[in-house]
Order: C-alpha cells, then structure tokens, then sequence
C-alpha cells in the first residue's frame, strides 16, 4: 500500500506533533478551520490562476478585470467565522491588502509572455514505498535558457533571504518530479506579493538526492512516532486547534507564557 505525503503535513508534523495528530491521524475537524490569513493567500492565488488561464486563451485580462475576479471571490467566499488574530486590523484592511498584492504584480509583469504552460499543476514524488503529492502554482518554460521554472506566490508580511530560499523544501521537492518527467533544469521562483519581489533559487542532483534522503528519514520518523506532543511556538495564536490544546488557553496565550 502507497502511503501519500505533502509538504504541508511533513512541515505540521515538525511544527507541532500534536497538531499533526489531530489533523492527519484523528482527523478531527477545527473549529477555526481557517484564518484570514490563509483566506487571503487562497484569493490572491485564485485571482493569478484565472488570470493565467485567460492569458492561456490569448485574452489578455485588463487590471480592472482582475481586481473585479479578486473581489468577487472575496465577497462570494468569505465567513464570519474566518478568524483574525491581530487585534489591529480587520477584513477590511486584509481585503485591501490583496487588492495592492493583485495591482503590484499586474503592472510588473503585464503582458504576462513568459511562456506559462499549466496553473495548479498536480505532482507526484516517488520515494520508495512512499509519495509526495503537491501542486505548482504555476509551470513556465523558459526557452532560450532551455530550462522550467516553478513559481509560488506568498502573501505572508515576512521576506525571506537567499539563504532562506536556497533551503527551501517544498519547491525542491517539486523540482525532483519536473526534472524527471522533462530532464531539464530547474529553476525555483518566490513572488513575496507583500514586497513586490522575487526571489529565486536552484538545486544540484546531489542536493536532491539528499533531500529525498531527508524526507525519507523524517517519514519513517513519523511513521515510528507513538507520542505527539503539543509544541509551544509563537504559531499557535493562529492554530486553527488552539482550542483543543493543553497548551493554550482561551485567548491563545500559551499556559507557559
């Protein structure tokens, strides 16, 4: 039997085991099953992906267009029950700040020619008896440098550096499946919305072999762990379990504080 792995849940077993536990192996429902934070970035990355797709069908979008789709699916789509966790800023605020997201990479890379081959593309990593399933914001290849591109969109305030970025797992990890199915170079793209920046990074052979190496150590972890305890980190304010952790108390202040 092929047992399936993300990044997401590799990344919410090492953020918290106990989390990892209610999540994937109780798979108990949140209460707060989303923040606003993370409504945000579901939007934005709806808004480029029909953008892209439109682009796909020679229609390039006008910018009033596409804020139109980014606040329609923001009206058609939003809860009150989304949660908001800093106490100064509302909807409101979040709203406008995908608005400037979607204004600042329209005008930086209107008319969008970079040769983009598919939006929300599905990938498969085979490790052994296990495998890594994600999906790419977008896949472009690039023909005079010969070699494919992986983009991902963040929308979070923060701003990595390279060296951030030259150990990133997720992207690599999705390079391995692109790499193998085209044997061409890879290349990694980040485009922080927040700060209308890119950030990009590669991977030799041999670093992806041993992060395959990685990965495959850190399952094997997980498929051997028998206690999941809660992990006390400034992430679990927005920890959409916070409610059923011993470690944090009604308003999200951990016990320890």
């Amino acid at each position: 039997m092929v047992i399936y792995y993300s990044h997401s849940k590799l990344s919410t077993f090492e953020q918290c085991p106990f989390k990892f536990k209610l999540r994937y192996v109780d798979k108990i429902i949140p209460e707060i099953e989303k923040s606003v934070e993370s409504f945000l970035g579901s939007i934005v990355h709806n808004t480029l992906e029909w953008l892209y797709l439109q682009v796909q069908k020679n229609n390039v979008p006008e910018l009033d267009d596409v804020i139109l789709h980014y606040t329609s699916e923001w009206h058609e789509n939003y809860t009150h029950d989304i949660k908001i966790v800093r106490f100064d800023m509302t909807a409101q605020d979040y709203f406008s700040k995908g608005i400037q997201f979607i204004i600042d990479y329209y005008m930086k890379h209107k008319p969008f020619g970079d040769n983009t081959l598919e939006v929300e593309k599905k990938i498969i990593v085979d490790l052994e008896d296990y495998k890594i399933q994600g999906y790419i914001d977008r896949l472009v290849f690039n023909p005079e440098k010969d070699e494919y591109e992986i983009h991902d969109y963040k929308t979070a305030s923060s701003l990595p550096n390279q060296e951030h970025a030259d150990k990133d797992r997720q992207l690599a990890l999705y390079s391995i499946a692109i790499k193998k199915t085209f044997g061409k170079d890879v290349k990694l793209v980040w485009h922080y919305l927040a700060h209308n920046k890119k950030i990009t990074s590669r991977r030799t052979d041999e670093q992806l072999e041993d992060l395959k190496k990685e990965i495959l150590e850190l399952i094997k972890k997980i498929e051997s762990t028998t206690e999941f305890p809660a992990n006390k980190s400034g992430l679990c304010g927005w920890c959409e379990y916070k409610n059923m952790c011993s470690e944090i108390n009604g308003d999200g202040c951990c016990r320890r504080c």
